[in-house]
């Protein structure tokens, strides 16, 4: 059973995991217990979301979807807009930094309630803050950047109920937004590997940091998980959302 990956290791990747399971819990529900990965990629969060039920991955990139079937994950080709599973299948629904990917967003979250059975949660990580548009969210093909009301909003729209939204990444924020402001500046925006551009990649490169920032920011990132069992973090440079659809 895969355990680790090589992004568990990088510090942002490491940090939103920890916070996930920070508002989640370590542990899953029944032992039947079912969780819908959307835009799973290469399967880079399914070892994690294990521990919640069995994991079955959906993404419309073929690419991706080979490297998680090489890691055993059970996946399937499909849309976040129009999901290839039936209605009220799924404990848990996972869209783990996708919507901001999808022209319609509220449409993905339609597809992921639906997906989801009454009494079921919904796992949402989104980029926050327009303002913080960077060449990094040019590379990954992002549509938007969000902000916690505007979030709500749409999640609460589709007749969900949240229990928990926090930013996350909110000791990185400072650092993140003075290096994106100097880089436009300075015009030195990262060039990182990606499908588009690089026939070898399966998915976006994670921009790199020496070995010395990754254990800082990472120590941080520990820091924060311990803080958001207990409080929604006021800033950060993304958005976690736990969501419940009503019923029983």
């Amino acid at each position: 059973m895969l355990v680790e990956i090589p992004e568990d290791r990088h510090w942002w990747f490491a940090s939103r995991t920890r916070a996930i399971e920070s508002l989640m819990g370590k542990k899953g529900g029944r032992a039947d217990s079912r969780v819908l990965d959307v835009g799973c990629g290469a399967g880079n969060m399914g070892h994690h979301l294990r521990q919640y039920g069995r994991v079955t991955g959906v993404d419309s990139f073929i690419k991706p979807l080979l490297v998680a079937r090489d890691r055993q994950f059970d996946v399937v080709l499909g849309t976040a807009e129009r999901l290839p599973v039936p209605t009220s299948s799924f404990d848990l629904v996972a869209t783990l930094d996708i919507v901001e990917h999808c022209e319609n967003d509220l449409s993905v979250l339609a597809e992921c309630s639906r997906a989801c059975r009454p009494g079921g949660r919904l796992l949402l990580t989104v980029p926050a803050f327009p303002w913080l548009w960077s060449r990094n969210d040019e590379i990954n093909g992002h549509h938007r950047r969000y902000r916690a009301r505007e979030l709500r909003d749409k999640v609460e729209g589709v007749g969900l109920k949240i229990e928990r939204m926090t930013y996350n990444n909110c000791f990185a924020f400072p650092i993140a937004a003075l290096l994106i402001v100097l880089r436009r500046r300075l015009k030195d925006e990262p060039k990182l590997a990606a499908p588009s551009t690089d026939e070898d990649a399966y998915q976006v490169e994670m921009e790199p940091v020496s070995p010395l920032v990754n254990t800082v920011l990472g120590w941080f990132g520990r820091i924060e998980a311990a803080l958001v069992r207990r409080f929604d973090l006021p800033v950060g440079t993304g958005i976690i959302c736990v969501a419940r659809k009503e019923g029983s």
